[in-house]
């Protein structure tokens, strides 16, 4: 049975998906249509700015690590751990947004949501709560 506790984290997290994903999606946007740079450049922009928000509000809110040695050690790795999670995290949603639209027939913004969904919950999530910040787990 899963625990209160457990509950609560997991819907903190899935919120700063959210905010994060709604960033990276709006500075994508933003980007490419009034600044004018190719949407591969924006994708990337808006990628790295969601990122750094869903890190920092996963860490400071979710899972509750915040510094409280004054060592830099800790952040540094987590946001090492965070970095390799993002490149798995892109690289599993570039490719199964690819295969769901070829493979399925979908259009590519459906199953872009589909995809980053369940890589959101299955991959990020998981590894964030079990190995990116393991110490603030009970």
């Amino acid at each position: 049975m899963l625990k209160k506790s457990s509950i609560y984290i997991f819907i903190k997290a899935q919120f700063s998906a959210f905010l994060g994903g709604a960033v990276d999606y709006g500075i994508m946007v933003l980007c490419t249509e009034l600044l004018y740079i190719h949407y591969t450049i924006s994708i990337v922009i808006g990628g790295v700015i969601g990122a750094l928000i869903n890190f920092t509000l996963n860490r400071n809110w979710t899972f509750n690590e915040r510094e409280v040695t004054g060592e830099n050690s800790e952040v540094l790795i987590q946001l090492l751990k965070f970095s390799s999670m993002v490149v798995g995290s892109v690289l599993l949603k570039s490719w199964g947004t690819f295969l769901l639209t070829e493979m399925g027939q979908i259009d590519y913004k459906v199953s872009r949501i589909v995809i980053d969904v369940l890589v959101s919950i299955c991959f990020n999530y998981t590894l964030q709560r079990y190995w990116i910040f393991k110490k603030s787990v009970s």
